[in-house]
């Protein structure tokens, strides 16, 4: 990189505040400012709330206006609850955007900072390097081998090689001493000047017209609304008919529109029991939720959707190097003749400021034997052979005391073929080099040359002579082993993906507990093999070594052909691919590129494999929550929707229902918060790693869920509206009411108890839940909210009689033997289990 006297000290936060005010934000959409009113409007076409309106509306028009008010009051609560709910979701929501954004490089005040790149501004010196995808327009400032593809913008496919203050060509509109906003770091690193941000860039000119694309819904949304509209359809009919029903019950009564209002207000009560409107709640919730939890343990979920696929993981395709082993190289072992020389031209390979671990562990190790790095780098450089993944090696040509000397690195399999050994040497140097990665070392063979005359093109046109061989160490991560472990036990295969060699990764796979028979696939077998081949191959190995990113595309197509759900990690421009083809696309870390961060579904922030693993375990977590808050919505939904269809068919008058409209809300009060947000902190089973992946596409609603439901439904209903007909031969309607109101309410409590967990009993995960606010919280609600609909001046407003204490207490038992009986069948599965 071109150096400067004075180094740049770029904008003070002052000006970049200041430049923020006039030029807006670096966005090429503008930031859509949220509408309280849009929003309002979006929850009261709802058509829980429609038919809510409609029962207010019934009550005024029957003279009734105190039961319209407190019908009101309590659309209101919920509307609130709704509201309060959406809110704290597009909080979480607008986080793990903030979260997911692009960051740039920019140097404020002198000093290299990080900035989310949407906050640019003109005048910035942003840094960009290999793997960047350029925020803004600028001006080059200083560039080392800066090479950007700009074939987003152009359409030309050749990249282009950029300079500082290169001529401008008056034949293309297109600058050689600029960059442009959504065009690919290839190669190198530059300071830029920003010169235009948002709109105002190439890309914005061509992109004015881009608007957000509108959302897909998921396969578990699309389910819901199956469910939901399913449930609306049997409501329409029942509907129709406990209107036609109450009509022809109601032929006591003279005046025909009183008897055709009382009828409609029968059948919206059924209705309003019907409809689930809590479904599409659920899935919101427990989604941003799940993603925001998984943030806060370092994966931050970039797209909302992949939280479902989690669960459903069999195969985790994932790199040896920092995320199974540590990641801090190290020197371990030097083999050759002169050592002084090994280690010299070892450190004249590298790069004079490496990113790479491990020329940082080779240079780190030139520092500890005296050989620093202005002695290392001395000299006059002339030319360099970049590493690729192709060809695995790299080299420095430098004028030394009046010679050309080269000096060379990179794999054996790659060096030793440039190299004149004779026969026996390569029999020595092989079996050094075996001894070497069967102990998990990393082996990297060091070679130099006498440039005599014209220097070659390619490393592989030069004849090198052979210095010796360096073995790097790269150890397991302690925890590791018991993460591969509980993958082992889950049902998840775990597949090794490396660079190194078949001895390296397969001492590697030993140490950790990588299940492997010593089959290995090389990078070179690989390109020899048909896709039908490979995918035969794939069902018995677990290790891929020698392996070059584009191999990881092929892997992951044969893995998910074979009927697999794979996770593939990828850091890489090369990896972004195979990251977009898997299921879930894992970027690792923090030196992950910005495009295949873009391209992977859930950023990895801190490169660790145990993270992987819980990631899967909260996926499994979600969407079993998920389907016990749907099946409680079931099993509560049944009763309030029987209680309100047979009161008519049994020739019960709308005014000595068990539910009237404003019950049916005050339920919903209850229901809403504890199918969203109980269900949602509810613990993970205990052998929640101990079973098979969940299938993908699996229906939400399975048949035994459907059965569970049915029963633990009719068992509440039947305690209910059975102590409510009771009551009601011998005493009034409200009590009768009161009743069977209070079974409903403490049944819910023991419900969500119950259903929380399927392997532990009700007493352990009372314990548990006990110990979370929120579960404390919305259920201390509940029962305070009983209370004060029963015991204060509210009971006679909600037709409600206050119970003496003996009553309580059989509306206590009668629910107890209502839901608890579900802890014998538990118990029954848990012996049969085990």
């Amino acid at each position: 990189m071109n150096t400067d006297h004075q180094p740049p000290k770029g904008l003070t936060e002052e000006e970049a505040l200041t430049l923020q005010k006039q030029y807006g934000r670096n966005l090429l959409v503008p930031e859509e400012k949220p509408n309280p009113l849009k929003k309002l409007f979006k929850t009261l076409s709802e058509p829980m709330f429609i038919l809510l309106f409609v029962a207010a509306t019934i009550y005024f028009f029957l003279g009734e206006p105190r039961d319209g008010a407190i019908m009101l009051i309590f659309v209101l609560g919920i509307i609130s609850i709704d509201v309060i709910q959406e809110w704290k979701t597009d909080k979480t929501l607008n986080a793990l955007k903030d979260l997911s954004s692009p960051r740039i490089a920019v140097i404020r005040n002198g000093t290299e900072i990080e900035i989310d790149s949407r906050d640019l501004v003109p005048g910035d010196l942003m840094i960009i390097a290999e793997g960047n995808k350029i925020p803004a327009d600028g001006v080059i400032v200083k560039q080392n081998d800066l090479c950007v593809d700009e074939s987003a913008l152009t359409g030309e496919p050749v990249a282009v090689w950029k300079e500082a203050g290169a001529p401008k060509d008056e034949n293309s509109h297109w600058r050689r001493d600029y960059c442009y906003a959504g065009t690919l770091v290839t190669q190198g690193n530059a300071l830029i000047e920003v010169d235009k941000i948002g709109t105002a860039t190439e890309y914005g000119k061509v992109s004015t017209d881009i608007a957000e694309a509108p959302e897909r819904p998921t396969p578990l949304e699309k389910q819901t609304r199956r469910l939901v509209r399913l449930c609306a359809y049997i409501g329409s009919v029942l509907f129709l008919l406990v209107c036609g029903v109450t009509l022809i019950n109601l032929n006591g009564m003279a005046n025909l529109s009183d008897r055709i209002v009382h009828s409609v207000l029968a059948g919206v009560t059924l209705a309003m029991a019907m409809i689930p409107e809590e479904f599409p709640v659920i899935l919101t919730v427990f989604l941003s939720m799940g993603a925001w939890r998984l943030a806060k343990r370092n994966a931050l979920v970039r797209r909302l959707p992949s939280v479902e696929t989690l669960g459903s993981v069999s195969v985790l395709c994932v790199d040896k190097t920092g995320t199974l082993t540590k990641n801090s190289m190290e020197v371990d072992t030097l083999w050759g003749q002169d050592e002084t020389k090994l280690i010299t031209y070892m450190g004249m390979a590298c790069e004079c400021d490496p990113y790479d671990p491990m020329e940082k562990a080779m240079l780190r190790y030139c520092e500890e034997k005296g050989m620093c790095k202005d002695s290392l780098f001395c000299n006059e450089f002339v030319y360099e052979y970049s590493f690729t993944p192709q060809t695995k090696m790299m080299g420095h040509i430098y004028h030394v005391n009046g010679t050309t000397l080269l000096t060379a690195k990179g794999s054996p399999e790659s060096i030793l073929p440039l190299c004149d050994l004779s026969d026996e040497t390569k029999k020595e140097i092989d079996g050094m080099q075996t001894e070497m990665a069967a102990q998990g070392l990393r082996v990297i063979a060091v070679a130099s040359a006498q440039i005599e005359g014209e220097i070659k093109r390619e490393l592989t046109d030069n004849v090198l002579t052979f210095c010796g061989l360096v073995a790097l160490a790269d150890p397991p991560r302690e925890e590791v082993p018991a993460a591969i472990k509980t993958c082992v036990e889950a049902g998840i295969r775990v597949v090794m993906i490396t660079g190194d060699s078949g001895l390296t990764a397969t001492s590697i796979a030993k140490k950790i507990g990588l299940p492997n028979d010593g089959n290995v696939i090389t990078g070179a077998e690989l390109e020899q093999m048909s896709d039908s081949e490979l995918k035969e191959r794939i069902k018995t190995c677990s290790i891929f070594s020698r392996v070059v990113p584009k191999h990881k595309m092929r892997i992951v197509k044969a893995f998910r052909e074979t009927g697999e759900i794979v996770a593939m990690t990828g850091d890489g421009v090369n990896d972004s691919p195979a990251l977009k083809y898997a299921d879930i696309g894992i970027a690792m870390g923090d030196k992950s590129t910005d495009v295949a961060r873009e391209a992977a579904d859930m950023v990895l922030l801190d490169n660790n494999f145990t993270t992987i693993v819980d990631t899967v375990k909260d996926g499994r977590r979600i969407f079993i929550n998920i389907r016990k808050a749907i099946g409680y919505v079931f099993v509560i939904h049944i009763p309030i929707a029987l209680a309100s269809l047979l009161a008519p068919l049994l020739g019960i008058s709308q005014d000595s229902a068990m539910l009237l409209p404003l019950h049916v809300v005050l339920l919903e009060l209850v229901i809403d918060p504890t199918c969203s947000v109980v269900f949602e902190r509810t613990p993970p089973e205990p052998n929640i790693m101990k079973q098979k992946p969940i299938p993908q596409g699996q229906p939400l609603v399975t048949k035994a869920i459907v059965l569970k439901s049915l029963l633990q439904g009719l068992m509440v209903f039947f305690a209910s509206f059975g102590t409510y007909l009771y009551v009601l031969q011998n005493k009034d309607a409200p009590h009768a009411r009161t009743m069977g109101f209070s079974v409903l309410i403490f049944s819910n409590l023991l419900l969500v108890l119950v259903n929380s967990s399927e392997f532990h009993s009700v007493l352990k995960i009372t314990a548990k839940l006990l110990k979370t606010k929120i579960f404390l919280t919305i259920n201390g609600l509940i029962v305070l909210m009983t209370l004060a609909a029963i015991y204060t001046p509210l009971s006679s407003y909600l037709k409600f009689t206050p119970l003496e204490a003996a009553e309580m207490l059989i509306v206590i038992a009668v629910s107890a033997v209502a839901v608890l009986w579900y802890e014998i069948v538990k118990a029954v599965k848990m012996k049969a289990g085990s």
